[in-house]
């Protein structure tokens, strides 16, 4: 009779190496931990990336202020506290009196008693023309300082808009400007 192999010794031996028992499953917080580390990592290296592709890209910064609108409420604003110095106070009521009488682009007063920015700050000033002129030429640096030097003139910029929004906000601005020069 023929001889046959036997089988290898090995297949009845133990193993060389330990069989790692079945990995247990995960509980859904570390799962959700995982994913939420995942991807932090992931939107980090996404903002990296954003700002190394868009570095060389020039921007301009957009005022919220001038494209959100709400609807206009009639209740009185709270009232800022007022200025000390005597430019700076005329310019704030100036910018209280658009906000409550009304805005207008190309007439000091229109029809309805809406004011320009000109408009409002020659009321506010009550014919004393040395502090209309100090309050104008702040109003026009501020405004010149925001927008550039190409702005020829408080009532040019006024009229360049079709709301008070921004025209109000710069005599605001201008208000803040007077008082920090203390005039």
């Amino acid at each position: 009779m023929p001889h046959i192999p036997s089988a290898p010794a090995t297949e009845n031996a133990a193993p060389a190496t330990p069989v790692p028992a079945p990995p247990t499953g995960l509980t859904l917080d570390e799962r959700l931990t995982l994913a939420t580390t995942a991807m932090a990592v992931r939107l980090n290296e996404a903002a990296v990336a954003y700002e190394v592709n868009t570095a060389h890209i020039d921007t301009e910064s957009v005022d919220l202020a001038d494209h959100v609108t709400a609807p206009i409420t009639p209740a009185p604003r709270p009232q800022s506290p007022a200025y000390p110095t005597p430019v700076a106070a005329l310019l704030q009521r100036a910018h209280h009196r658009l906000l409550a009488g009304g805005w207008c682009n190309g007439a000091l007063v229109d029809d309805d008693g809406a004011r320009c920015l000109y408009g409002a700050i020659r009321t506010e000033a009550h014919g004393d023309h040395q502090m209309e002129a100090d309050a104008a030429a702040v109003l026009l640096d501020a405004i010149r300082r925001q927008y550039g030097d190409d702005i020829d003139s408080v009532p040019a910029f006024n009229d360049a808009f079709g709301n008070g929004r921004v025209p109000i906000r710069m005599l605001d601005r201008a208000a803040g400007l007077a008082d920090a020069r203390g005039i």
